[in-house]
């Protein structure tokens, strides 16, 4: 598995065993993309394609418009432009 996905250029995450708390942020965001795009659309097949526009135009949302209680109910541009 770890020769296959160095072959395509993938970087793994490899924390140590029992440290949740390393990816807790990115998992974090991919269970709202997955909840928020793929199972509320209910889309079970898909290409490439679709998957990274799906991802890139999830990413501009998440960050420009989606908005979020832990920041003062406003998107995360926003918030950080008031700390500006």
């Amino acid at each position: 598995y770890q020769i296959d996905v160095k072959t395509k250029g993938i970087t793994m995450c490899m924390s140590r065993k029992g440290t949740h708390a390393d990816n807790a942020s990115i998992e974090s965001f991919h269970s709202s993309l997955k909840s928020e795009t793929f199972y509320l659309n209910s889309i079970n097949r898909t290409t490439t394609a679709i998957v990274e526009r799906t991802v890139k135009e999830y990413i501009y949302y998440y960050n420009n418009i989606r908005i979020q209680t832990k920041l003062n109910s406003q998107s995360p541009i926003s918030y950080r432009q008031l700390a500006v």
